[in-house]
């Protein structure tokens, strides 16, 4: 065996980085190896927030914080009061990154680019001694007696404490099945939904805050939805995908989407407004302009699907007619076909199976010195920086563990 370290860490990522980093700065007399089976590393990092990498959201409170992982929210309440978005700013400025907020609480570094980020982790493990592996594809793992054995496409590595950092990889969840550990299996999460209706046809760009809703089950989410060429995307419906990954998957993305462009405002509500609107406005066109905080386009769409034409006016409407607008307004239906990937940031919910990690430590209840950091664990969060900051802090307190039990 040639490749002696103190620590491997396979998968050279956010979490891997992050990891190794943390690890040697507790303990810079061990020896650490990232293995990456990719030619460059950091990819996801570059490509996210549309490459501005998105580091966290400023959102301090731990038991709010965990609010926004459809899995992942019980278990992750004790590490985020050991290591919070607060702590991520600090860590990176303490590196020399700055960190700035965005009005929807997303935070990127000032510089707007995520090469700032890729630059501090690469200074920061060559200053560290920190090898960096690339082009090493594992393809088995063994336990020996006190260490484990890592084998890759171009050599052989052995080490005391493996660290798997891998993201959503079906090989390596594979690996961990053979070592005896659950895996819940994988499927999309963060995606936005395909709709061909009449009503959004030529509405690409709109947008609404609206409350959206999966007829037929408890599944549902308020946010901004945005109309696109192919259906509809924004905010809510991504977070409506996050928290229904598993049932929308088991629906095989078949299913009508209900939503309510005046958000939380009832059926009985609506219908209240426009009849003082057909009081108020009585000589004015309907279609003219939208009454509610939502575009005038969107508005005159869901006059026409409530068959009222363009040139009606407020007094002349019947009482079916307000009953359809109130209908479209509040409960419009959609047929949902599919699913498109939200930007290039493919998000799956599955992983290694929680009930099987100790949060105290991320290490495997059933190995000793085997621990996970990052998506490769069955959490995921909704967009955000949400999925960054498990990353921060799952690496965070594993470096800690391992820094001081060495």
């Amino acid at each position: 065996m040639n490749s002696n370290f103190d620590i491997i860490i396979v998968g050279g990522g956010a979490a891997g980085f992050f990891t190794a980093i943390n690890v040697v700065e507790n303990n810079p007399k061990l020896k650490v190896a990232i293995l990456e089976r990719g030619k460059t590393v950091l990819e996801k990092v570059r490509i996210s927030g549309g490459g501005r990498c998105n580091v966290t959201h400023a959102c301090f409170v731990p038991n709010d914080l965990v609010k926004f992982y459809p899995r992942g929210e019980k278990e992750l309440r004790g590490p985020f009061h050991q290591f919070c978005s607060g702590d991520t700013i600090e860590w990176f400025e303490r590196h020399g990154v700055e960190l700035k907020i965005e009005d929807d609480g997303r935070m990127f570094p000032t510089s707007d680019t995520s090469q700032t980020i890729i630059d501090c982790f690469l200074s920061a493990t060559q200053k560290l001694g920190i090898q960096v592996l690339t082009s090493q594809s594992v393809q088995s793992i063994f336990k020996a007696e006190d260490y484990w054995k890592v084998e890759t496409n171009h050599e052989t590595f052995a080490c005391q404490k493996l660290i798997m950092t891998t993201g959503s990889n079906p090989k390596i969840w594979e690996m961990m099945n053979g070592l005896g550990h659950s895996i819940v299996s994988p499927v999309p999460s963060l995606f936005t939904f395909n709709i061909k209706d009449a009503r959004i046809k030529d509405l690409m760009g709109v947008s609404a805050f609206a409350k959206v809703k999966v007829k037929g089950s408890k599944l549902e989410a308020n946010g901004p939805l945005l109309i696109t060429h192919w259906g509809m995307s924004g905010p809510g419906i991504l977070r409506l995908s996050a928290w229904g990954a598993r049932e929308l998957f088991d629906k095989n993305y078949q299913f009508i989407l209900q939503v309510n462009w005046i958000n939380d405002v009832s059926f009985e509500e609506a219908m209240d407004t426009l009849k003082d609107l057909k009081q108020e406005h009585a000589k004015k066109a309907v279609s003219k302009k939208s009454p509610f905080e939502f575009p005038n386009r969107l508005w005159e769409s869901l006059v026409l699907a409530s068959n009222i034409n363009s040139e009606t006016k407020w007094a002349d409407l019947s009482k079916k007619q307000l009953t359809d607008l109130a209908n479209q307004l509040t409960n419009g239906e959609f047929q949902v076909n599919g699913k498109s990937t939200f930007k290039e940031e493919f998000v799956t919910a599955g992983g290694i199976d929680l009930k099987e990690i100790n949060f105290k430590t991320m290490g495997s209840k059933l190995h000793k010195n085997l621990f996970f950091a990052g998506e490769i664990v069955n959490i995921d969060a909704i967009t955000g920086g949400f999925n960054f900051q498990n990353a921060w802090t799952s690496g965070f307190i594993l470096a800690r563990t391992i820094a001081e039990h060495f």
